[in-house]
């Protein structure tokens, strides 16, 4: 392979990832005019147009999509080949990390998160993206997000995955307004708060379905954040994971936990990253951060 051809990758594997000859410029330290260079001699090369340009974006063909896996795992590999061969050193890594939660991931995973890497004394700059759980694959293939955790089950071979616990769903409710002993008419009498599922969550939707309590559905959100105040002020029940409703219950000692009268069960929170010959050594490390900051004593994990 030539240096030109190196080139020619590069470019393409940075427009796919970014899909802006503007920003792939950027990235790249070269002229616009150059990424447009590059890309008719792509074209030309694959006999495709590889991108077209939809509003302000530079949209992937079928082509295009097929041949990024194998050229960024084979750019990674030359890269990782070239470079400094020694160990990664976290201790004063100040580079830029990006991190794919829900709103509930922020608030259950963060706080271990920060306290590892602050074991580890390592300061770099973590972005945290809100996650769509219909967006993980293609965010993490395109590298805008490094590292993400969600309760949906991602079978793509492009990406690796690890368990990190286990979802069990309860009922929570303010303990002036506490739910009667568990049984099957134990939400007869009450409402719901009802909360997006777009970050993969999609129990407490299809239980309140299934048990035909979608009708008692008094609010719907499309953040977890207000809920636990929201429970305190009103007679509200919501169906949150057990992990989740015991840091609310931290936050508000008034609110109190209820067994659901049914599998409470889910699908269980997964880590995913690109597969490990796509990652730098700063991803490695963070990925093994993450994993031994959030993953029980008792760990079932590893790639799947």
């Amino acid at each position: 392979m030539s240096f030109a051809d190196l080139n020619q990758i590069r470019t393409f594997v940075t427009l796919y990832e970014l899909r802006s000859v503007t920003a792939a410029a950027e990235r790249l330290h070269v002229t616009q005019p150059t990424v447009s260079y590059t890309l008719r001699r792509l074209r030309q090369n694959f006999g495709d147009d590889l991108f077209r340009r939809e509003g302000n974006d530079m949209v992937p063909t079928p082509k295009a999509t097929q041949l990024f896996g194998p050229l960024h795992e084979a750019l990674a590999q030359i890269d990782a080949t070239v470079s400094d061969p020694g160990v990664f050193e976290p201790s004063g890594f100040e580079g830029e990390l990006a991190l794919g939660l829900t709103s509930i991931g922020e608030q259950t995973f963060l706080p271990p998160i920060m306290a590892a890497l602050s074991r580890a004394s390592s300061r770099p700059h973590l972005q945290v993206e809100r996650l769509d759980a219909d967006q993980v694959e293609d965010g993490l293939i395109r590298g805008s997000i490094d590292l993400a955790m969600t309760v949906s089950l991602i079978g793509s071979p492009r990406l690796w995955r690890a368990r990190v616990r286990a979802v069990e769903y309860v009922a929570l409710s303010s303990g002036a307004h506490p739910l009667p002993a568990t049984s099957a008419t134990m939400f007869a009498e009450r409402h719901f708060i009802r909360v997006s599922a777009r970050g993969g969550h999609v129990f407490p939707l299809h239980a309140l379905t299934e048990h035909g309590l979608l009708p008692q559905v008094a609010l719907t959100v499309e953040e977890y954040a207000t809920v636990p105040a929201v429970l305190q002020a009103t007679d509200l029940v919501v169906l949150l994971p057990r992990h989740v409703a015991e840091v609310f219950c931290g936050w508000f000692p008034d609110l109190v936990i209820a067994e659901l009268p049914w599998s409470g069960q889910s699908t269980p929170v997964s880590l995913y990253t690109r597969r490990e010959a796509s990652l730098s050594p700063a991803q490695r490390w963070f990925r093994s951060l993450v994993l031994g900051a959030v993953v029980p004593v008792e760990p079932s994990s590893g790639e799947l």
